[in-house]
């Protein structure tokens, strides 16, 4: 099994996770020093897996490593950080 990576499609503006030939997408507008993530798809083939989790964690420490800050106008992001008290301070 491979190891997952998330990486950042920056010509499509979103983050992308590949899983058994599937893609969940974190998609976001960069606004200067803030990425506003619009909306998150997680696949029915790998829902509940914990996919999306993932997803947001690699995508939020990519954006911490770039010094930028978040605002999560998308639901599940908005989530992961209530969840996720580490990851408040990206908060624009």
């Amino acid at each position: 099994m491979s190891v997952e990576r998330v990486r950042d499609n920056r010509s499509e503006q979103e983050f992308v996770l590949e899983v058994d030939g599937h893609r969940a997408v974190a998609a976001y507008q960069r606004e200067g020093d803030t990425i506003v993530f619009t909306h998150t798809v997680v696949p029915p083939e790998i829902e509940g897996r914990g996919v999306g989790s993932r997803l947001i964690r690699g995508a939020l420490d990519a954006v911490r490593d770039r010094g930028l800050k978040v605002v999560p106008q998308c639901t599940f992001v908005r989530a992961y950080i209530e969840k996720h008290p580490e990851t408040r301070d990206l908060l624009a």
